[in-house]
């Protein structure tokens, strides 16, 4: 006799499948609901309790946990002395185990809260006897074929109806599934433990990921790629937002995606941020979104083109046909008008995008990978609510309106590659200098890139000025105010050169380098 252990909390596809099994000469063994959905189907089902002839105990925690089930499961069919044993004891082979695990994930997102009953709720949807099963049966998996995923059910049925049995490539690549299934739900419990308890960095770090679309390549073409999502994350980010229309998403366009909303996410007033190559080419507020296109947009026209755009108010039908007019990878919004997403429809490939800016941040932490290990660490999500307050070592104070363009150039600039140098007219940008070796060639380069004068403009640096070089270079250029960390060791230098030229300079004791 074939025995089948089907014991699955997503239960789609599960009658048809155990009636297949029941075709091919298997009896059907089970537990709990999964038992009486099978028998509401009109499945023969034997319970595990009968098979083991040892009760399900604890609430339902003790049901599979028998040396009959996991015995079964795991001798080597042929091996002699397994064999024997199994004789003596009475053992009978478990040839096929179906198991998907309890909803903990599901569970967690539903109680975000985690206090009293939401808590115990949590903690009993921590699975115990499912991992056994499918560690078990995949161990074995020369003798067992194991199951986790109903996409799977169609497969295993064809090939037990040709051939009498699975194939062995099939049995190992059920095996990798379980083992990966096992792995992930693992990762989720002890990332949602750590995250209670406050730990920022255990001695032993997990990460899974759950598969959400392969790519026709990643940042070139020889180049394979794949997008994977973490679970348990809620904040509002490239992985939560929705395609709405136009090609599959790159490699490159989730990269950029991702830097263009991490700025946008910093602004509650109408924005739009303009990206190109992770590094932002244009980003302006006002009051009203399409000026702020229409800001971001002249700051570097050029860059812009081919670029990701992120809005985070409602796109208009005028807005629509102002971004149909220029060639763009992706449009990103929180909502659109139908007269906005029927014109932008009309362009076959751009992607048209839907995010909800509500939930920004959660505390999830930046993984950087290295050959060998990764990195981790907080995410930079420092920001001033008011720049009163901070050191002003020049002879002159910033007025008014130059503190609110050194706070936008000052969030900008902790989104742009290092070395950063942003110039800011009103709350737009008008140069960006990004990624250079040296600081004052960041500074050259902004004033390069800007489409108007910068005269007037004021400047915010990621990181403190070596040399007072980069100071001067704005003098020349006719910047009145610089924002920047302050704390080198030739402050006095270029304090110094600030004074001399009139400019007022606000120190504000934090770095955002961005590697």
């Amino acid at each position: 006799m074939k025995y089948a252990l089907i014991s699955v909390s997503d239960k789609t596809g599960i009658a048809p499948f155990a009636y297949s099994l029941i075709q091919l000469g298997f009896t059907i063994l089970s537990t709990g609901g999964t038992a009486k959905i099978l028998r509401d189907a009109g499945v023969k089902v034997t319970d595990v309790s009968d098979f083991t002839g040892f009760p399900e105990i604890l609430d339902g925690r003790v049901k599979t946990l028998h040396p009959l089930v996991h015995a079964g499961i795991l001798n080597i069919r042929n091996n002699e002395e397994h064999q024997k044993v199994c004789r003596e004891i009475g053992i009978n082979n478990i040839d096929l185990v179906a198991v998907n695990l309890y909803p903990f994930e599901e569970t967690v997102m539903k109680n975000l809260s985690e206090e009293g009953e939401a808590f115990d709720e949590i903690i009993e949807n921590i699975d115990i006897g499912g991992p056994a099963l499918l560690r078990s049966a995949a161990k074995n998996h020369l003798f067992i074929t194991v199951i986790t995923d109903a996409a799977d059910y169609e497969k295993v049925i064809s090939e037990i109806k040709s051939s009498g049995d699975t194939a062995l490539e099939t049995r190992k690549m059920l095996a990798a599934k379980a083992f990966s299934h096992t792995a992930l739900y693992d990762s989720v419990i002890s990332g949602w433990f750590n995250r209670i308890q406050n730990i920022a960095f255990p001695y032993e770090y997990t990460i899974g990921g759950r598969l959400a679309s392969a790519m026709r390549y990643g940042e070139n073409p020889h180049q394979a790629a794949a997008f994977y999502k973490i679970p348990l994350m809620t904040e509002t980010g490239v992985a939560s937002a929705e395609k709405l229309h136009g090609k599959e998403l790159s490699y490159n366009n989730i990269a950029d995606i991702h830097a263009s909303i991490e700025l946008a996410k910093e602004f509650e007033e109408p924005v739009c941020i303009i990206v190109k190559h992770m590094n932002p080419c244009g980003a302006a507020a006002a009051e009203d979104i399409e000026k702020a296109f229409d800001f971001a947009l002249a700051a570097d026209p050029l860059s812009a083109f081919g670029g990701i755009v992120t809005l985070n108010r409602e796109v208009t039908a005028t807005l629509a046909e102002k971004l149909s007019a220029i060639f763009l990878e992706v449009i990103i919004a929180p909502s659109y008008t139908p007269e906005a997403l029927a014109i932008l429809k009309n362009k076959k490939n751009v992607r048209v995008m839907r995010i909800d800016f509500n939930n920004r941040y959660t505390g999830e932490q930046d993984l950087k990978k290295v050959t060998g290990g990764f990195l981790v660490q907080d995410r930079d999500l420092h920001r001033f609510n008011s720049l009163d307050g901070l050191s002003v070592p020049t002879k002159r104070s910033p007025t008014s309106e130059e503190r609110k363009s050194l706070s936008f150039a000052w969030i900008v600039a902790k989104h742009v590659k290092s070395n950063a140098i942003v110039y800011v007219s009103g709350t737009r940008t008008v140069g960006i200098g990004a990624g250079q070796m040296s600081r004052v060639d960041s500074a050259k380069i902004g004033a390069i890139k800007a489409q108007s004068p910068i005269s007037g403009c004021v400047m915010a640096s990621d990181a403190f000025f070596p040399f007072r070089d980069s100071v001067d270079e704005a003098a020349e250029r006719g910047i009145t105010s610089i924002i920047s960390p302050g704390g080198s060791v030739r402050d006095d230098e270029v304090i110094a050169a600030a004074d001399s030229a009139g400019i007022a300079m606000i120190f504000t004791g934090v770095r955002h380098f961005r590697h």
